[in-house]
């Protein structure tokens, strides 16, 4: 029988600059962990339904209130629409948020005893969860590696020429072939924070991206490295300073998941 043909060059590649691009990421941010705060894979679950089409800042401001009213999945599911509606309304779309937030404590406790499932297949058959979500609750609740594709992620993946694909399935995909499986999480979190700091939709700060020298894409924004600094328009949301400053000084992965910060493994 013969042997399995090797990957062509070009492939290969590909694979050593996408992995290159990921180490230098996590250098360059290695607090970067998701901004969605969250105690339990419940918390985790709604805050990340809750986030569709705004921002974490603004859902970590309602969640402590909503959390103290309906703490897990049997509260939730029997709460009266208009309360959990008055609670979430900042966040945007909070009719129909709200009645997904209704329908999946509802299946949670129906189906799963209240309890998150942990598999991917059993997340998103839950209403108003999707890959990304699953990922994400998978990934940072769980520890099970995922890539999660949002518009930051899909962006990036584009220029940094790991993909040409549109479709986030496919892109999660394609994206997964090129890194050991035990990184999809972390790569995840680096690729939306360089995406949300420097790599932005419109006009990149590429002057002032760490990866410029490994991206076929540099040039596509501002190349000057003065004027490209002031396009950085991306900080560490509120709580998450105390968190850089413990990572500067040395404390692992491990340490500071002990102390209660949503880290994956």
């Amino acid at each position: 029988m013969p042997a399995a043909a090797s990957p062509a060059p070009s492939d290969l590649a590909l694979k050593r600059r996408a992995r290159k691009t990921y180490r230098e990421l996590v250098e360059a941010y290695p607090y970067a962990v998701p901004e969605l705060d969250f105690s339990n894979p419940f918390e985790l679950l709604v805050a990340t339904v809750l986030s569709a089409q705004t921002t974490d800042v603004r859902v970590n401001a309602i969640t402590p209130a909503l959390f103290a009213r309906f703490p897990d999945a049997q509260a939730m599911a029997s709460a009266d629409p208009g309360a959990l509606e008055e609670i979430i309304r900042p966040t945007g779309f909070y009719r129909a948020k709200a009645k997904n937030l209704l329908a999946l404590a509802q299946r949670l406790v129906d189906s799963h005893g209240g309890q998150v499932p942990p598999r991917l297949a059993d997340l998103v058959k839950l209403p108003g969860v999707g890959r990304k979500t699953a990922n994400v609750v998978l990934g940072n609740a769980f520890g099970v590696p995922g890539i999660t594709v949002d518009t930051h992620f899909g962006r990036l993946a584009q220029r940094f020429g790991w993909t040409q694909e549109t479709d986030p399935v496919k892109v999660e995909h394609a994206v997964g072939d090129l890194f050991e499986k035990r990184d999809w999480t972390m790569l995840s979190h680096v690729v939306v924070f360089h995406g949300r700091r420097v790599c932005h939709a419109r006009k990149p700060a590429c002057g002032a991206c760490p990866v410029a020298h490994l991206c076929p894409s540099f040039g596509v924004g501002e190349p000057e490295p003065v004027a490209a600094r002031k396009l950085l328009k991306y900080e560490l949301a509120p709580g998450r300073q105390e968190l850089l400053e413990l990572m500067r000084a040395g404390r692992t992965r491990r340490e500071l998941r002990a102390m209660g910060y949503g880290l994956d493994a």
